[in-house]
């Protein structure tokens, strides 16, 4: 198979596992989610079309893969990468905004119901069929290059963020060529060749994290689509296994109830940009917080492997600073 990525190219794909996993309605299912949850009204500050600006955690998904496979990673890793976002719901972490089992700070829904979602998929019987160990696999603490706490590289991290940069035209391939070609795999960790390209793709995150990630326009999404699903759900509109379906198909039947229920054409109108708002501390209809994000990557010097913030010491309190989640106090002007 070859699968034509849009940041990656062309990406040729042998493993029988890896096809059959492609395959399944678990993956095929996030042809029909957001990355960033109801990202083309908010995430598109150069007015790019919405076709240009798209994009699902499909492709997210085949690119943690396809990252895991270029550096080296065994294929039970390669595995962990491609199904790790399996239990992602409509909308992406706006989901954190409805179900109590997330958390506004964390964004941590999809993990934490990770394992229970995979298990009642078709995942642990193709798993089976290829003779790979289901419990091992689906243990994130087996695989340190797919997945790192913050503020470290991982390849799901590396991905989404240079994912997104090209999507919205933060840097172009040039740049992208250069941050794969400097990075280096060593003892199961993402390492920079040099001081300057660890510096450049830290940067880099950081304005995607202000401006995409964790920014006012990023809060009031969360926020007003999970206000929308969480009264939908609350009136029947849609129930809790709809959740799990995709955006278009939960779109559809959300506004079958529009013209009838004055409150959740309010919170539409809300979620689809047509009312104006701003963050106001004294004045405000929604408290809201939002995961931050920022990454202190490792780097080579001298033969020697550094951290980014034991060379910058201006890093070090910035990623303190940036690790605790923002805040948002959203007035509406209905």
């Amino acid at each position: 198979m070859i699968y034509k990525d849009r940041i990656y190219g062309k990406i040729k794909i042998e493993e029988p596992v890896i096809l059959e996993l492609i395959k399944s309605k678990s993956l095929q299912r996030l042809k029909g989610i957001d990355q960033g949850g109801y990202a083309p009204l908010y995430y598109n500050p150069r007015n790019l079309s919405l076709k240009e600006i798209d994009h699902r955690r499909f492709e997210h998904s085949l690119g943690v893969y396809y990252l895991l496979k270029r550096f080296g990673a065994g294929l039970e890793e390669q595995i962990a990468g491609l199904i790790h976002d399996v239990s992602h719901s409509i909308f992406s972490h706006c989901i954190d905004y409805v179900l109590k089992v997330g958390s506004q700070k964390k964004h941590n829904h999809q993990d934490n119901i990770f394992r229970k979602f995979v298990e009642k998929t078709e995942i642990p019987k193709i798993l089976e069929r290829y003779n790979f160990n289901k419990d091992y696999i689906l243990d994130e603490k087996n695989f340190p290059l797919k997945e790192r706490a913050l503020p470290e590289l991982c390849a799901d991290r590396l991905d989404y963020s240079l994912r997104t940069a090209i999507i919205f035209k933060e840097i172009d391939r040039q740049n992208l060529d250069y941050f794969l070609n400097s990075l280096i795999v060593r003892e199961n960790n993402w390492i920079f060749k040099n001081l300057e390209s660890a510096k450049r793709y830290a940067r880099l995150f950081l304005k995607m994290n202000t401006f995409y990630y964790s920014g006012l326009y990023s809060a009031v999404m969360f926020s007003t689509v999970g206000n929308t699903l969480r009264y939908s759900l609350k009136n029947n509109y849609i129930s809790e296994r709809d959740l799990y379906s995709t955006d278009k198909k939960v779109l559809n039947k959300i506004r079958k109830y529009l013209k009838k229920d004055k409150k959740l054409k309010l919170f539409f109108s809300r979620m689809n940009g047509k009312i104006r708002f701003k963050n106001d501390l004294r004045r405000y209809d929604s408290h809201i917080f939002c995961k931050s994000r920022i990454v202190d990557p490792l780097f080579i010097t001298n033969g020697r492997i550094k951290r980014l913030s034991g060379a910058d010491s201006k890093w070090k309190k910035l990623t303190e600073k940036e690790l605790k989640p923002k805040e948002y106090f959203v007035k509406f002007e209905k």
